[in-house]
């Protein structure tokens, strides 16, 4: 394939995380060249985002990812759902035991931040990608043939970068989705959420706990994942709600942490308390993910609730999805309307009827307070882990398997 080595012909990727990454990468193995920009010097380390599913772990092999993400991951065969009043384990669901399991029967525990390492080093050496840090996108403006940014340096300093097209990956907030003008359809959770990492194993407290767990409760549910952290010696995040009127020096005291650990999984001893992080959650979607020459991807174009690993997956199947239809464009010049009309048809409808709902109904089902409904939700998960055939298509919904092929058949 010929090397495209022209600026005008190049995609201009803001932001530098995960998403903007996986794009970046695939891109250039398609020959496409690309220029990364990030406003940050590095990339942010956290523990966030660490839950790759079945088909981003696909994705990942196709980039040749895998090995690494294997090498500084964590493989998550099986989740449990519990129930914390009881402190009764009521579901049991094994990826490797489905009838048809998937070519990679596991969820790869691979924090955002050392995808994101990963994918720049490799970068760094290749002469038709650019990587610019500690730059702000200030403007867009669109041509007939291609689209200028306009950006800041950290010495306050402007230019402009010219490009064939424009992929804002920056983020719930992003700027390419307000300079473009595009609505972000959706609502805000009235509570926010905390986010506990500790380095405890909670492992140790007994077989009920797997890597990957959900506390079902009717009043501060709870998720509790494990990854290996950036030593290897595991690092696990526990996340949970707080009452909307709760103020931060409450919520955040070390004795009101303790309790909250303490409360769903007892110990002898306190915690050992790594960082603690209290976020507002959103459900939205952009109306619309290409509006000319400039393209929406990952939190920029969605964002959702965390429960269930999600978030971080769709951006990188949008990542791909893109990186497909550009190469298609702009190597065997199809036309570039339908095609990403086609991708904001695709993207959106696994937005709409996977993770959104799904990420949703997570949080609906753990946080249930009606007796009876909760009763009811409880047993129909404890039927579904028992039942081969609701076994499998939970883990199909729970692991985006379902989702992500209904997207992609999307016409």
């Amino acid at each position: 394939m010929a090397e495209k080595d022209n600026a005008s012909e190049r995609v201009i990727i803001v932001g530098a995380g995960p998403v903007g990454s996986v794009l970046a990468l695939a891109l250039r193995q398609r020959g496409i060249p690309i220029l990364l920009i990030d406003q940050l010097a590095a990339p942010e380390r956290d523990c966030r985002a660490a839950s790759c599913h079945p088909p981003t772990i696909a994705m990942l092999e196709q980039l040749g990812l895998l090995e690494a993400g294997l090498e500084q991951g964590l493989v998550s065969p099986v989740f449990h759902y519990l129930d914390r009043v009881t402190s009764e384990r009521i579901g049991r669901f094994a990826l490797p035991e489905m009838q048809a399991p998937p070519a990679h029967p596991y969820v790869l525990q691979w924090e955002q931040y050392k995808i994101t390492e990963t994918i720049e080093a490799r970068l760094r050496d290749d002469a038709g990608a650019e990587i610019q840090r500690e730059t702000t996108l200030v403007d867009i403006t669109q041509t007939q043939d291609g689209v200028i940014a306009t950006v800041e340096r950290g010495d306050g300093s402007r230019d402009t970068l010219a490009g064939a097209y424009l992929v804002g990956c920056d983020g719930g907030r992003s700027t390419v989705r307000k300079l473009a003008g595009i609505a972000f359809e959706g609502f805000t959770w009235p509570e926010r959420f905390i986010k506990i990492d500790t380095r405890h194993d909670f492992t140790t407290l007994g077989s009920h706990i797997s890597n990957r767990n959900y506390f079902s409760d009717p009043d501060e549910w709870m998720n509790l994942f494990m990854a290996r952290g950036e030593d290897g010696s595991g690092m696990w995040r526990a996340v949970s709600p707080t009452l909307p009127d709760q103020p931060d020096e409450e919520l955040l005291s070390p004795d009101a942490i303790e309790a909250r650990l303490q409360k769903f999984c007892p110990k002898q001893g306190r915690y050992e308390i790594v960082t603690v992080a209290l976020y507002n959650v959103h459900q939205r979607i952009a109306a619309t993910f290409n509006q000319g020459r400039v393209l929406l991807a990952g939190d920029a174009a969605h964002v959702n609730n965390p429960i269930g690993g999600m978030g971080m997956n769709g951006g990188i199947h949008d990542a791909m999805n893109l990186a497909a239809k550009l190469d298609s464009i702009l190597h065997d010049g199809a036309a570039a309307q339908p095609l990403l009309d086609r991708y904001t048809r695709q993207r959106r409808k696994a937005q709409v009827d996977g993770v959104q709902a799904q990420s949703i109904a997570n949080k609906q089902m753990l946080g249930e307070k009606d007796p009876e409904i909760r009763a009811q939700k409880l047993a129909d998960v404890r039927h579904a882990s028992q039942t081969p055939e609701l076994h499998d298509a939970f883990i199909r919904r729970a692991c985006m398997i379902d989702s992500f092929a209904a997207a992609e058949a999307t016409e």
